[in-house]
């Protein structure tokens, strides 16, 4: 699969997703507002997929709530060639639009072979929705695999007479995937089938080199330094049947770009979602690319991604599960080769209660020594989305663990998906033990020994609050009583009263979760405390 996710030239993204992005926010009447597109499936794949749905929500960042009674106006383009351009009109601020993709357009310009049906308002103009019917577009959409733009101008809102002054222009992106086929032929005659899964253009030069069993493929690419700027991530998917040994079970791998051997938190492989097949991820962020532009310097091939993956000699994994109270379960993982003064590769990998791999999972962690002082923790920097977002279920981060010692591994899980579904969200502690380089160390999982008890009206104002009927001080207020009376205990270099900084709506969407009795007071106290410690909410 190779996924290139391209920042709207409106200005850097906020989150994007193999089917959903969201536009930045911009002002408008005193709110932050933004479109948010996703398609359904999520995956599509070309040929597979006589119908689909593109899903676009207009809404205000800071409640969470759509505007109603919008006009919109819908652009889709493939490679910058325009496929489709109509209004529609929506009364709730969520558009659905079914797409048929038709495979044949004599036309020069694609657009001459779209066709769109539906009712249309009387007053806007635009197609509209009317019980269980949906607006449609058949054409020469997603019938080819590749990044798609959906560009939403946003023409009217509040009304279907209201039209805004100057209209709202969002950019977002989607990819549409094309599975390429490609054999390997062995020494002893035998093929082996190897499928790349492309979601950006197709893969040529499909190569098998026996002398170090690597592969190798071709993809064009811009490498001008202009749009590298634009490029979020590179993803790539190859797979591959686990019955050929240089790339079985237990395998490692290093990757190439251009040439340039690639950080090792850019592969990640998958042996989770085939029984018969591992699934090797490239994820080349953009500024991996940069490096390797300014590596290459003139040297740079200027129109070509060259990618090239080597298997390497296996090696021994320490790892622990940390199993939820929402049935999913988080496994940490790393090789053993690394250990306590170096930057361990952890890798984080989830999954749901029937095993299987959970896609576009956002989650945070903390590490903290036996005298709990905070080793590492990250809970994301982007303040529009939950946590860290594991797009595949998987993600590598880098930790430096000091010295060979136990420490204590939270692990906070903050929704999935986008926008966030929070019924996987939850905390969980476990403790690990990192030694020198080398050593292969078993870890067990370990409870929070701590059982508390909240006063029943901490849990109305987490409802109202996160119905907005209070104010975010409000929220802080009751999260202060708490410290006072010890029932959260938080860091010596926080000061109470230090006032709130701009809380993210996923706390609110926690707290809602927690109020309606779908965590543990428990849950709700060590995320509390978790978000504390890490900056989220300051008290």
């Amino acid at each position: 699969m190779i996924v290139v996710t391209v920042v709207p030239f409106t200005g850097i993204a906020f989150g994007h997703g193999l089917g959903m992005d969201m536009a930045p926010p911009i002002s408008f009447e005193g709110m932050k507002v933004t479109v948010m597109t996703t398609l359904d499936p999520r995956d599509i794949t070309v040929g597979n997929v006589n119908t689909a749905n593109i899903g676009v929500r207009f809404y205000d960042t800071l409640s969470d709530k759509n505007l109603d009674s919008v006009t919109y106006r819908i652009e889709v383009f493939r490679n910058e060639k325009l496929l489709a351009r109509n209004l529609f009109y929506d009364q709730d601020g969520l558009l659905n639009i079914q797409v048929k993709p038709q495979t044949k357009c004599s036309e020069t310009e694609s657009w001459r072979c779209t066709k769109y049906f539906g009712e249309e308002d009387l007053i806007s103009g635009g197609l509209m929705a009317r019980g269980n019917s949906v607006p449609i577009i058949q054409g020469p959409i997603f019938d080819k695999g590749g990044l798609y733009n959906i560009n939403v101008v946003i023409e009217g809102a509040t009304s279907p007479k209201a039209l805004v002054a100057d209209p709202l222009i969002f950019e977002t992106f989607v990819s549409v995937a094309q599975d390429q086929n490609f054999i390997i032929k062995t020494a002893q005659a035998k093929e082996i089938p190897v499928i790349v899964k492309t979601y950006y253009d197709e893969v040529t030069d499909f190569k098998f080199d026996s002398n170090d069993s690597s592969i190798s493929f071709n993809m064009p690419f811009n490498w001008d330094p202009t749009y590298i700027k634009l490029v979020q991530v590179v993803h790539e998917e190859i797979r591959i049947p686990k019955s050929f040994l240089p790339y079985g079970e237990g395998k490692q791998f290093k990757g190439y770009v251009n040439g340039v051997e690639v950080d090792n938190r850019v592969l990640l492989l998958d042996p989770y979602s085939y029984e018969d097949k591992n699934v090797i991820h490239f994820l080349v962020t953009g500024t991996e690319l940069d490096r390797i532009n300014n590596k290459l310097g003139s040297k740079q091939t200027p129109d070509l991604m060259i990618f090239k993956l080597v298997p390497q000699e296996g090696s021994s994994t320490n790892s622990i599960e940390l199993k939820f109270e929402n049935g999913a379960t988080g496994k940490i993982s790393w090789d053993s080769k690394y250990g306590a003064g170096q930057d361990i590769p952890f890798e984080f990998s989830f999954f749901d209660n029937n095993k299987n791999l959970l896609r576009d999972i956002h989650y945070g962690y903390e590490i903290l020594d036996k005298n709990g002082k905070q080793i590492a923790v990250n809970t994301g920097s982007d303040p529009n989305m939950a946590g860290i977002l594991a797009s595949e279920g998987i993600d590598i981060q880098k930790i430096k663990i000091p010295t060979q010692d136990m420490y204590k591994f939270r692990l906070l899980l903050l929704g999935q998906g986008m926008p966030v579904n929070l019924k996987y969200s939850g905390i969980i502690e476990g403790v690990l033990e990192v030694g020198a380089p080398g050593k292969t160390i078993p870890s067990d999982l370990i409870t929070p020994s701590l059982t508390y008890t909240i006063p029943s009206w901490i849990k109305t104002n987490a409802k109202f609050w996160s119905d907005g009927k209070i104010t975010d001080k409000d929220f802080v207020n009751g999260i202060q009583y708490l410290i006072k009376q010890k029932i959260i205990k938080i860091p010596s270099t926080q000061k109470e009263g230090s006032g709130s900084s701009t809380i993210p709506v996923w706390v609110k969407n926690s707290a809602k979760f927690w109020a309606d009795g779908k965590t543990t007071d428990d849950d709700f106290v060590n995320g509390i405390q978790f978000l504390i410690k890490s900056g989220i909410i300051k008290v």
